[in-house]
């Protein structure tokens, strides 16, 4: 049997992953936006908590046509091993239906750091908001998301491949301000001796100002 399929070859971890997007609109179709998200462990190898790690990213887009929007950003990550630097390169296209708003994503970032070789990724996002009280998303109103996320990372010379899968629930506040509480769960390591199953619990807060 392939070890991809023996459970005892597999790594299992969950934990919780909060984060907070502050977006601001700018002239001629820019903006720009700020991110900061906490990854902390509670269970690997049994229930135990371990604080991993902190991003802070700052992107800025432009809009270039009615549905797509390029951005790039720069991400400077906080461990207990020291910093982390990567650059971000993304082109995201939104389009609205009657009940849903459908968004494809694709990125590329390079990340480098101080112990370790540099890794070069493409990623692949289709993500699905949908309404749930009627056929467009008002104030004081639930949504649905659903994420599917496709990541191809290179690094020494070695090929990874991730899948993400996101379910969330959310709730807008206002026009400009929302909330989401869901799991993502992120399955990698597909070509090595060992699957890593991760799982978090999402809590994201947006706001537009």
């Amino acid at each position: 049997m392939l070890p991809l399929f023996s459970s005892a070859q597999s790594s299992n971890q969950a934990g919780i992953l909060p984060s907070i997007n502050i977006n601001k609109k700018l002239p001629k179709d820019w903006s720009i936006n700020f991110k900061t998200e906490s990854r902390q462990s509670l269970f690997k190898e049994g229930f135990n908590y371990n604080y991993l790690l902190t991003d802070f990213s700052l992107a800025g887009a432009k809009k270039i046509g009615i549905n797509t929007t390029v951005a790039v950003g720069y991400l400077l990550r906080v461990t207990d091993n020291g910093l982390v630097n990567r650059a971000i390169q993304q082109v995201s296209s939104v389009k609205r239906y009657p009940s849903f708003k459908f968004g494809h994503r694709f990125s590329a970032d390079q990340t480098f750091e101080a112990n370790d070789d540099a890794e070069f990724r493409f990623r692949y996002r289709a993500s699905v908001e949908i309404p749930l009280n009627g056929q467009s998303l008002d104030p004081k109103e639930l949504f649905l998301r659903l994420n599917n996320e496709y990541l191809n990372a290179l690094r020494s010379g070695k090929y990874d491949l991730e899948i993400r899968g996101v379910g969330l629930i959310g709730y807008a506040f206002t026009a400009n301000s929302k909330f989401e509480l869901g799991l993502d769960v992120r399955l990698d390591s597909f070509l090595n001796t060992k699957l890593r199953n991760r799982s978090w619990l999402s809590l994201n807060f947006y706001q537009s100002i």
